[in-house]
This record gives C-alpha cells, sequence and structure tokens, in this order.
C-alpha cells in the first residue's frame, strides 16, 4: 500500500512525533514508520482493520501530524506553483487535488497550503519546499516558505456522521450540500481557529482539520467527547489508506 516497508515503531524513539501521541499511547495505539514518518498504524481491537474501516465509515478521528505539510506566502506565489506544474485553485478558500494526490489549498490570494498524500507516494512537500528556499532571491515575484509541520496539528474526521458532530462544535454547514468537495472554511471549532476542508476518501466523507498545534490535545478531546453519542472512535492511517485506495 506505500512504497516503503512498515514497521512497528514506540513514537518516543522518533525526532519528531505528533503532539497528541501521549493521547495514542493510552488507547495502547501500534505504530508504524513510513520513511521518516512514524503514525499510528491501527488500535487494538476484535476485528482489527476491518472494524477500524467501519468505524472511519460511520464516524472516525484520525492523527495525520506526522505526515508532511507546507505552506507558501507573497505575491507571486499561485504563479510560481502553477510555474512547478500544480493546478492551482482560481478561488480563495477552495482545494485542488493534484496528479500526484497531494492537496493544494487556495487560503488567500497570496497564500497557499499543500499537504501531502496519505500514500506516502508523493514528494511535492519536500520537493517544493526546496524549490522555494532556491528560487527566493531570483523570483521576480519573492515567495516565502511558511513551514506547516510544527505550527498545525492536522486531524482529520470521517464518516458519514461527521457533519452531524460539526453542527456541534461549528456554526459552519459543513453537510455536503453546502460544503462540497474542495470546499475550505477558516472558523472556529470547538473555540480554537481552524482550517476545514472537505476531501472525502471515494464515496466516504471526510474532513481535514489543521489547527494551532499547541491546543492540538485539547481539540482532540473535544472532537472525541462531541463524537460519543455517535460511537466514533479513533483509527489508524491504515483506514484511511484503504477508503482512500478503495474504488
Amino acid at each position: 500500500m506505500t512504497k516503503q516497508e512498515t514497521n512497528i515503531i514506540a513514537p518516543t524513539l522518533a525526532t519528531r512525533r505528533s503532539p497528541l501521541y501521549r493521547r495514542h499511547l493510552q488507547y495502547q495505539a501500534h505504530f508504524k514508520q513510513v520513511g521518516d514518518n512514524i503514525v499510528v498504524d491501527s488500535y487494538p481491537n476484535e476485528g482489527a482493520i476491518n472494524d477500524e474501516i467501519e468505524i472511519a465509515k460511520s464516524m472516525g478521528l484520525c492523527d495525520l501530524s506526522t505526515l508532511d505539510r507546507t505552506g507558501f506566502k507573497g505575491v507571486g506565489t499561485p504563479q510560481w506553483l502553477a510555474s512547478q506544474s500544480f493546478k492551482v485553485p482560481v478561488l480563495a478558500n477552495t482545494a485542488e487535488e493534484q496528479s500526484s494526490q497531494s492537496l493544494l489549498i487556495k487560503l488567500s490570494a497570496q497564500e497557499i497550503l499543500v499537504l501531502s498524500d496519505l500514500l506516502f507516494l508523493s514528494e511535492d512537500v519536500k520537493r517544493l519546499y526546496q524549490k522555494a528556499v532556491e528560487n527566493h532571491q531570483s523570483y521576480d515575484q519573492q515567495i516565502y516558505n511558511l513551514p506547516r509541520n510544527d505550527s498545525h496539528c492536522w486531524l482529520a474526521v470521517t464518516g458519514i456522521n461527521a457533519t452531524e458532530l460539526f453542527s456541534k462544535l461549528c456554526a459552519v454547514d459543513l453537510r455536503s450540500h453546502k460544503f462540497v468537495q474542495g470546499a475550505v472554511a477558516q472558523t472556529s471549532l470547538a473555540k480554537t481557529n481552524a482550517i476545514i476542508i472537505r476531501h472525502d476518501l471515494n464515496k466516504t466523507p471526510c474532513f481535514y482539520i489543521l489547527s494551532d498545534i499547541s491546543g492540538a490535545e485539547f481539540l482532540w478531546d473535544c472532537l472525541l467527547d462531541a463524537m460519543s453519542e455517535f460511537h466514533g472512535a479513533p483509527v489508524g492511517l491504515s483506514a484511511l489508506q484503504t477508503l482512500a485506495s478503495n474504488q
């Protein structure tokens, strides 16, 4: 499923870890390493991955905070990304999936966020970051790197009941007929500033959430508490990868 062999590993052995790793340890999560990333593979349950896939289809919460992401800002940013063969959204607060399955989000006329794909097949984030460093001084309209790995946590809420959860915590109407695939909201979620991106995993609704990393544990706890009435639960990355790869 991924381009490198994965191994079970303790998150405390990594140089970089999720701000939520203590929460995952409390849930006795199984971790795996893919490249430089350590992620939650799954949580203990009777049916293993099959159970987590079903949970994710109904209502799941996944921590993606160790996956690569970055940002760029400056008057020439959209033009520069287009020159790198990226599809840039025309309108602000929209997202465009790339052929590599990475995701490019236009937050404003001059600010772009780039998220890696779930299968670790793309090198877009690392390549763009290095290219921006090289081009910063020579490009006519300067662009500036906005590293997001350590500034924003990255969560995913999945499942057909996800919009019911958000109706309890967010003033924006995130129902499918109002908040379509590729829509982006910069709003307050559980009294925390957040970026919410609609990015379905084939037929399974999925909402990416990026928020200040210092509040990651608070936001995680709020989401888990709010989803308890819907029997939602944490799920590992393998469940999302399966949903994303199934046609």
